[in-house]
């Protein structure tokens, strides 16, 4: 049978979707969440201030409440952990806030009610006074620490790059070389601008959602998220237990783009509350909670890039201020992956980075979709381009000129990250051939020659990612347990997490492979710490590369074990066993009648394998990105009449799932290039609290995508696989952003900061106009 790998297999899971329905935490039906009660926030209206009062008096005398529940209650909560053990502890979110709020939503107290529809207007009858303190949400404000969150620490500082590089440093014995004093001293030419890659909101289909109930003391939790193993010890660590003390179940997940990976304060509560009244608790927040809670990206940065009039970059540095929100969470460390990336695809040397996070009046960050490498692209990218139009040269050509040479062996790059393989320079030259760079480089003039009201933009991104890093240093593995059973069908066990990747598809692909098994015969469980106790879930691309090869090992154990067996049976030295992949079957070599189906072993004696794959670090995908825009300089209307893009993710397994990631990570991209933006007014009121507000991209919004094929295999994994669900959104972003500019640049705009709406369009043509500059 010739191999299914690198075939266009339908995704498996889609004809369930379609026609049954997913099953999301809202929708499980289980005999044990019978009589559940409803859990509802009350959530704080003001972003800074002392709470001095809570009258909880006429939500208590209400029919329609069963209980209300403020800090005073959980007296047998333990004291908060941060949510990561490199932030300050005095920084850590207490579950319900019990004597200052620091931003809009957070929760202060929590009511139960039978009916789910009560819970809003019971939240109207609790009544909370506060003293308003001053607040502040712009992050380059919180780092002089004029305002502070937390005066106990003295400091709004939660996480300091370079802090942290040194104390591992330290206690490694090791000594990290000074810095230049001046790396830009002998270039000609120094460019620096400020960017501002914005707060933007994953905005999942399916917002977070938790089901809770007790049972002999132990924990039952459904949740949505992207990993029930991750999150199973946060919510241990919230209630002050140990994490065997929980079971914690994901049905299917309606999207999370990273905003679901570590729990929230309302699981906990969730649980808490189940365990002091003895009954189930279910709670699904709205679309407007969601919004006010789940983000990601927010960075101001500072770039400094230097070299030669001929194109030649020499040196290139980094500052990043990292906006953390009002509590420091998993998007308060990225920007270590944002500094670890900082050069891209260039052979930059010096690169300087520096990075900090800080706590403002706004809701806590977490990650979203590329989670810290997007935004070193788009630093890196817009520099790239500044500097071109600084010394009058093509962009493209500037690229070429300093992109890192082919490579098939790991190299280090200036920010000491270690590339696994790479062709960024094939990768430019395919994006732009197949765009026809010449082409449009010639309408562009005829454009501008003409004066036409709509002026063509070209913009190009080169990138690189990390994709497959582990939550700790130096641990990049994954589990998988594949068991055959007596009726022919085949249980593959996986520590990731699917929400929306196609994992059963690819990982009974990946058997189908080895044992010959039809796809539609194997099922993949995932997401219930009793059936699968460990694993990583799934963020950072991880999941074919790391959960995909201990699929591809444990099936490859599985066979060795069938052929020792089969040769016992057949009483044959196991050498003389080969796989019948057409029959799914074992047989003697040069003897095919003499066999037995792996059916047959299973039905004599239990037949599985579970393994560990460690991978011995993360893979680097690549690619480059060309964006076409058309800009009305009359309205500052954008465009994107095209985007052709090359995405190396290495070894392609099923292009059409592939293909589904890549266009998914485009339309986010352009989606922060020129709508999406969380913004809050200076007293940290939210003003993106709907879909009404929160301008999220839609089909009418996105051209048809060009993809351009190229793989470039890893040697870190035995199917050669690298990351691909974040590719687009890491290239696409400065593409476009690149590209709005580049259609004004005649006018004399130089820079547009994301998102290019058209009113900041607008706003720059007629600065440029009148002679301001940015």
């Amino acid at each position: 049978m010739s191999s299914i790998l690198g075939t266009r297999v339908r995704r498996v899971e889609d004809k369930g979707f379609l026609t049954r329905g997913a099953v999301y935490t809202e929708d499980v039906q289980d005999d044990r969440l019978t009589d559940a009660l409803y859990l509802t926030l009350v959530r704080s209206p003001v972003a800074h201030g002392r709470i001095t009062g809570i009258d909880t008096s006429a939500a208590r005398e209400s029919d329609r409440v069963v209980a209300v529940f403020t800090a005073a209650d959980l007296q047998d909560v333990p004291p908060q952990p941060p949510s990561l053990p490199m932030f300050p502890p005095g920084m850590a979110q207490p579950l319900l806030a019990h004597d200052v709020v620091r931003y809009v939503g957070e929760p202060i107290a929590a009511l139960l009610t039978s009916r789910v529809y009560d819970g809003a207007d019971a939240a109207e009858l609790v009544s909370v006074d506060f003293d308003p303190l001053p607040a502040v949400t712009d992050p380059a404000r919180s780092a002089r620490d004029e305002i502070l969150l937390f005066p106990e620490v003295g400091t709004n500082t939660a996480f300091d790059v370079a802090a942290m590089a040194a104390a591992a440093a330290e206690a490694q014995g090791v000594q990290l070389p000074a810095p230049p004093a001046d790396p830009f001293q002998g270039c000609e030419v120094v460019i620096r601008q400020v960017l501002h890659n914005q707060r933007v909101a994953p905005a999942p289909l399916e917002g977070r959602a938790a089901a809770a109930t007790w049972e002999d003391d132990r924990l039952l939790l459904w949740c949505s998220s992207q990993g029930a193993q991750t999150l199973r010890p946060s919510v241990a660590a919230m209630l002050g237990i140990p994490p065997d003390q929980v079971r914690l179940i994901t049905p299917d997940v309606g999207g999370a783009f990273g905003g679901k990976f570590f729990a929230d304060p309302e699981h906990a509560i969730c649980a808490w509350a189940s365990r002091r009244l003895g009954r189930p608790v279910r709670w699904t927040e709205t679309r407007s909670e969601n919004l006010l809670s789940m983000h990601g990206r927010g960075q101001i940065q500072t770039i400094t890039i230097g070299g030669r009039r001929d194109g030649t970059i020499e040196a290139y540095q980094l500052d990043v201020i990292q906006d953390a929100g009002a509590y420091p969470r998993i998007g308060s460390m990225l920007p270590a992956l944002t500094t670890m990336m900082a050069s891209g695809v260039y052979a930059i040397d010096p690169v300087l980075t520096s990075a900090r996070s800080v706590v403002t009046n706004t809701g806590p960050m977490g990650a979203f979709r590329g989670a810290g490498r997007p935004e070193a692209t788009a630093a890196i990218e817009r520099a790239v381009d500044l500097f071109a139009a600084e010394v009058g040269m093509d962009p493209a050509a500037v690229r070429k000129m300093n992109v890192l040479a082919a490579f098939t062996e790991p190299i280090t790059v200036a920010t000491g990250a270690v590339y696994d393989t790479g062709d960024y320079q094939g990768a430019l030259e395919r994006v732009l051939e197949a765009a026809d760079y010449a082409g449009l480089r010639a309408e562009q003039t005829r454009r501008r020659e003409r004066g036409d009201v709509r002026q063509l933009g070209i913009g190009l991104s080169c990138y690189v990612e990390i994709t497959g890093a582990g939550m700790e240093p130096g641990v990049f593995k994954e589990n998988s347990t594949v068991e055959v059973h007596a009726d022919g069908t085949v249980t593959v066990l996986t520590g990731t997490s699917p929400h929306g990747q196609g994992h059963a598809t690819s990982f009974a692909m990946i058997v189908s492979d080895r044992l010959g098994v039809p796809i539609d015969q194997i099922t993949l469980r995932w997401g219930d710490t009793d059936v699968v106790p460990e694993g990583a879930g799934t963020g950072g691309s991880r999941s074919l590369q790391q959960g995909g090869a201990a699929v591809l090992r444990a099936a490859d154990e599985l066979v060795e074990l069938a052929r020792i067996r089969a040769a016992g049976l057949l009483e044959v030295d196991p050498d003389d066993i080969e796989v019948d992949t057409d029959n799914a079957r074992l047989r003697v070599a040069g003897v095919p009648d003499a066999g037995v189906t792996f059916a047959e072993l299973a039905a004599v004696e239990e037949l599985k394998a579970h393994t560990v794959f460690s991978a011995p670090g993360p893979t680097f995908p690549f690619g480059a990105h060309l964006a076409v825009v058309e800009v009305d300089t009359e309205s500052g209307q954008v465009e994107v009449t095209r985007l052709v893009a090359v995405d190396d993710a290495g070894t392609i397994l099923n292009p059409l799932i592939v293909e589904g990631q890549i266009h998914g990570g485009l339309a986010a991209g352009i989606a922060q290039a020129l709508y999406e933006e969380i913004r809050y007014d200076e007293d940290g009121n939210p003003q993106t609290g709907t879909f009404a507000d929160y301008s999220i991209v839609a089909a009418t919004e996105v051209p048809s995508f060009q993809l351009v094929p190229m793989e470039t295999p890893t040697p870190y994994n035995p199917l050669g696989a690298k990351g691909v669900g974040e590719a687009g959104t890491t290239g696409a972003t400065p593409a476009v952003q690149n590209a709005v500019v580049d259609a004004l640049a005649h006018l004399g705009v130089r820079h547009i900061d994301l998102p290019t709406t058209s009113q900041r369009v607008w706003r720059a043509i007629n600065e440029a106009r009148n002679g301001v500059q940015r």
